[in-house]
């Protein structure tokens, strides 16, 4: 199927069931493309403009959805989270939409449930549940995702993380311990705004030693 479709948008509206519903023109054609409304808003005001839509077929029942994303990590990450059990494709899109590309990842990845239970329709439970299966493969996915492709805040982030990580359990603090501290630590902007491995350490040493 499509991995993505470059055209010209004719139309972006919203249904009944407040579904952001997008309109590409392609060749003659016109594909209708359910996307995000962070996705719609981004390209509003540019309809006379070419653009790049990655997308993601869908067949369910007796009917074939596209769904729409502006970058091709944003529709891989949408195809790991609807591989979770419980998340649908209108969960996911919220996920994405509420949260962005970078705080997901890392939320997930630190199992940082007050972050993720921020979007609608996902509790407690479910925020678990999504740190649970997705926090090896998305670490893994991470890897493999071109550099390029990647905010440069998130590359850096979550490769600070990973070494935290290894310098800790090197330092022979247990996983709980290091994934409690990491939360804390991921809730500090100042830390995510200038992400220095040795800012990093310095605080989890500190916290550790609280503890």
């Amino acid at each position: 199927m499509f991995s993505y479709l470059k055209g010209q948008i004719v139309s972006i509206t919203r249904t009944s069931n407040n579904r952001v519903m997008l309109i590409l023109e392609v060749n003659g054609i016109g594909y209708e493309i359910q996307v995000t409304p962070s996705l719609a808003k981004n390209y509003h005001n540019h309809p006379e403009h070419n653009v790049q839509i990655f997308t993601h077929y869908q067949l369910r029942e007796d009917q074939g959805i596209l769904y729409g994303f502006i970058s091709l990590p944003e529709r891989d990450l949408f195809r790991q989270l609807i591989s979770v059990t419980g998340i649908g494709a209108q969960s996911a899109l919220t996920l994405i939409d509420t949260l962005g590309l970078e705080t997901l990842v890392t939320a997930i990845i630190t199992g940082n449930s007050q972050v993720l239970t921020k979007t609608p329709g996902i509790g407690a439970k479910t925020a678990a549940r999504l740190s649970l299966e997705l926090k090896s493969k998305l670490k893994q996915w991470y890897k493999s995702v071109t550099i390029a492709s990647l905010p440069i805040q998130t590359t850096d982030t979550l490769a600070i993380i990973e070494d935290l990580e290894l310098t800790l359990l090197t330092l022979g603090y247990t996983e709980v311990e290091i994934e409690t501290t990491i939360l804390k630590l991921t809730q500090d902007s100042q830390l995510n705004q200038n992400p220095q491995v040795e800012d990093w350490l310095r605080g989890a040493i500190a916290l550790l030693s609280e503890s």
